[in-house]
């Protein structure tokens, strides 16, 4: 099997690492990539919302399946005119990528599936915000009902914050969510859908905010971990139930069936658990854990997927022990990353890329805010987490930053769920 990987983040490295391991993929390819993904894959430029390069980019090289990384290229219809060319594509389609690309979207599937979820406050003009943040009173959710890159969402108790929040994303020109807040752990539930049916992958924890113990503003996500000890034993099998099922079976009902990688945001409040956003695609960072966990070989998942049935791939194979990644970000991230720095020990085991390139001299330099994520494998979080803090420590990279407490809680066992 010839794949063509779309995207450029350590999401995209963690699916080549996967895909390179198994023996039914006979070439990779990336666009556009990174100075990491080279060493997996044949790297070719394109504009990755753009579905008429894309698929030119696919027919070229003659591969047998694309596979769309990042929301963007999906909200912009790429996989529909990679299908449209005959050439089988993991990623839905623009119209169920609504599930991701709007907000309001996803709460009106919620609503018309049953599933739990936060009551929501649609906003679209500065004159309702005052209603909604007090209808919901504090802590204040405020979220960019739109593409956001995993930083439109502000949770705060300072009613001025909530309200500037709120403004400057009308001002952009997007619609405001305001929802009332949900109470207990968070969890990532990835699951690989057909249309029909949906195969849940290992549940994840990442953490958003820039600073040690959940302090600053939010970010793409600055680390992840798998699996979960604390979590229920009857998690999966609860939002499988309550989530996922009626959530596909909505989607196929309005006539946009969901094929790809649906990404459940979840809190496990003390009724149960409780949805926060979808995402329709692969979320970063918990893909490089969950993926470096899988031993299912990945690319008959993903072709089952694009073919319409997984039906031979409902029963998924994991490695023993836990995985953790760490984010290395850039000077001054979130805010306007610093780039062009050298890096040095990128080239390490475990060393995912993801804001990097190389220079005129062939060197690897920083290109982005999340600059690499870097893994640790062990028999439980304690051994994952000394080795992922290990391999950090390898790395070098000006005014760079990271944080230091990935998954210390759930290895301390101070995560815990509410009871009802």
């Amino acid at each position: 099997m010839k794949i063509l990987v779309i995207g450029s983040g350590a999401r995209e490295h963690a699916l080549l690492r996967a895909l390179h391991r198994d023996p039914a993929v006979t070439a990779l390819h990336v666009a556009p990539g990174n100075a990491g993904t080279a060493a997996l894959a044949t790297t070719h430029p394109v504009a990755v919302a753009d579905p008429a390069a894309v698929t030119a980019l696919a027919r070229g090289i003659g591969v047998d399946l694309v596979v769309i990384g990042p929301e963007v290229p999906l909200v912009a219809g790429v996989a529909d005119a990679v299908r449209a060319a005959g050439i089988a594509a993991f990623g839905p389609s623009a119209a169920a990528a609504r599930i991701e690309g709007s907000k309001a979207f996803a709460k009106d599937v919620m609503a018309q599936a049953g599933v739990p979820t936060a009551a929501a406050f649609p906003v679209t003009a500065a004159a309702e915000v005052d209603a909604a943040l007090a209808a919901t009173g504090a802590p204040y959710v405020v979220k960019d009902d739109g593409l956001a890159a995993g930083k439109g969402v502000v949770v705060t108790e300072d009613l001025t914050t909530a309200r500037d929040h709120a403004l400057d994303v009308l001002a952009g020109g997007h619609p405001v969510l305001i929802e009332s807040f949900l109470s207990g752990p968070e969890v990532s539930l990835f699951a690989i859908c057909d249309g029909t049916r949906a195969v849940p992958l290992l549940p994840a924890q990442d953490f958003k905010r820039v600073g040690d113990g959940d302090t600053g503003p939010n970010t793409g996500g600055m680390g992840a971990y798998a699996p979960l000890p604390w979590a229920p034993a009857d998690l999966v099998a609860t939002v499988r139930a309550t989530v996922l099922d009626p959530v596909i079976a909505e989607m196929a009902r309005r006539g946009s069936p969901f094929s790809g990688l649906l990404y459940a945001g979840l809190v496990l409040t003390p009724t149960g658990p409780q949805v926060i956003e979808f995402n329709c695609r692969f979320g970063d960072p918990e893909t490089q854990v969950v993926l470096e966990l899988l031993e299912t070989p990945l690319a008959g998942l993903l072709a089952a997927s694009a073919a319409g049935d997984l039906s031979d791939h409902t029963d998924l194979v994991w490695r023993d022990g836990s995985a953790v990644t760490v984010v290395v970000a850039a000077e001054n991230y979130p805010g306007a990353p610093v780039t062009g720095d050298v890096i040095t020990g990128a080239d390490a085991d475990g060393v995912l890329h993801a804001g990097t390139a190389t220079d005129d001299t062939g060197a690897v330099v920083s290109a982005g805010g999340r600059v690499l994520s870097v893994l640790g494998l062990g028999g439980d979080l304690d051994e994952a987490r000394t080795q992922a803090y290990e391999r950090v420590s390898g790395i070098g990279l000006r005014g760079s930053h990271h944080r230091t407490d990935i998954a210390l809680a759930a290895a301390q066992g101070r995560v815990t769920v509410p009871a009802p």
